[in-house]
């Protein structure tokens, strides 16, 4: 089984669960305890609890957690890269990329 089809088997909790992991130890790691962070985050100490015990969160509890912890690097994994810009769209009606049309070869 490769590591990519292994993920996608993950139910939500399991998500939560991997993602809350991965909070605490950069939370240890940075030798900070949950009111420390808390605070730096700007969140309640029960909102820092429930992001590590999987327990379910917002987006906007785990970006502000990751900006106190100096990590939202690991957000760059889930931005997408723009590659046409939507208003070259709706202006022109043509992307800024040109497309490529390819013709079958004639047998």
């Amino acid at each position: 089984m490769s590591l990519t089809s292994s993920h996608n088997n993950r139910s939500t909790e399991e998500w939560e669960h991997a993602v809350g992991s991965q909070i605490h130890a950069l939370r240890i790691r940075k030798r900070v305890d949950q009111k420390e962070l808390a605070s730096l985050a700007n969140v309640s100490v029960s909102a820092i609890k429930n992001l590590e015990g999987g327990k379910g969160s917002t987006l906007k509890t785990f970006i502000r957690v990751l900006r106190a912890l100096d990590r939202t690097d690991l957000l760059d994994a889930i931005q997408p890269e723009i590659t046409v810009s939507p208003l070259d769209v709706v202006r022109t009606g043509k992307t800024s990329t040109p497309l490529r049309v390819v013709k079958p070869r004639k047998k």
